[in-house]
């Protein structure tokens, strides 16, 4: 790795006001299993300046609920998500989507607030500059998107525009499906994005001097049956080649709310809206359930090797929502 300044910050405050200060030039740094294979695979157009660590600040690692809300600190683990009493018995999806995020190893250090800000994984941006690159693309600031006509097996087939690397968040997915919000700390105040809304084809909606404090989620009333399914090469290790949750309210045999959200097939978590009203009304059964996959992929637009995400995304919808009636 190149050199940087290491800083120590002790409120989120303290943490925007020295963003700011380095305009840009600076990275977060929360458990740093995505920063450091960044930093020495060295294949930002710009090499940071500063590190500023975010472990120093006390009291963002918390699960709770306030009355209204489930929240989630920034700097909560993995881990921590996994084995939650909390989150098993109300918000297993979120449990469930944790504990296929790499290794035990991994989940121990990376934190929720990393997960979802990591930086894409597409091969073509990431390709280190030990071995020719880096390979200057629009995510970076100028060029076109190689994956368009080279290898995109791994790509977009949704929502791709100009660059189409999907997000590799496996939480983010997860909290689509309960209707989860970023909550943004910056010098300017404080503000709430969806979860769907906070990513878009080159990035996030983060500002330069701004930092995630928390995720907040609406406490349903009336209890849900929640399901995530991911499909992988190597379970234990590999990000997701597509994934789905599923969050439903069942009612007499009969379906009266969904969420399904579909992950790495878009450059955010897409919700899949038109399967969601397709099963509004009716019973779960093998017919629906077929036909809320087929209107989940409606209007997916695969690039030349990346066809076959279709079905498997068709495949683990069907899972998730018949998962949910097990």
């Amino acid at each position: 790795m190149r050199t940087f300044d290491h800083i120590d910050v002790y409120s989120i405050a303290e943490a925007c006001t020295t963003l700011r200060e380095y305009q840009g030039r600076a990275r977060l740094n929360a458990g740093g299993s995505d920063l450091l294979t960044v930093l020495k695979g060295d294949f930002l157009a710009d090499y940071p300046e500063a590190v500023i660590n975010l472990k120093t600040i006390s009291g963002m690692d918390y699960i709770r609920e306030d009355g209204e809300y489930l929240r989630i600190g920034t700097l909560t683990r993995l881990t921590d998500l996994v084995s939650s009493p909390l989150l098993k018995e109300k918000y297993p999806v979120l449990s469930e989507a944790a504990y296929t995020v790499a290794t035990p190893q991994i989940r121990n250090v990376a934190t929720l607030g990393g997960n979802l800000c990591q930086d894409t994984r597409c091969w073509y941006y990431r390709y280190p500059r030990s071995i020719g690159g880096p390979v200057q693309c629009l995510r970076k600031g100028s060029g076109p998107c190689l994956a368009i006509k080279g290898d995109n097996r791994y790509h977009a087939i949704m929502g791709g525009k100009k660059c189409f690397a999907v997000c590799p968040s496996d939480m983010a997915v997860a909290l689509a499906a309960l209707d989860g919000k970023v909550i943004i700390v910056g010098p300017e105040g404080e503000r709430r994005v969806e979860v769907t809304d906070f990513y878009h084809p080159t990035g996030n909606e983060l500002a330069k001097d701004e930092v995630v404090r928390e995720i907040e989620i609406p406490i349903k009333r009336t209890p849900t049956q929640q399901s995530f399914r991911k499909f992988t090469l190597r379970k234990p290790i590999d990000f997701a080649i597509v994934s789905s949750a599923t969050v439903i309210t069942v009612a007499q045999g009969i379906c009266t709310d969904a969420r399904i959200v579909l992950g790495a097939v878009a450059p955010a978590p897409v919700r899949a809206k038109a399967a969601e009203e397709l099963l509004i009304g009716k019973p779960i059964t093998e017919e629906t359930d077929t036909a809320a996959a087929e209107k989940a992929l409606v209007g997916a637009k695969p690039l030349s090797k990346n066809e076959y995400k279709i079905q498997i995304a068709k495949t683990l919808v069907k899972q998730a929502i018949l998962g949910v009636t097990d």
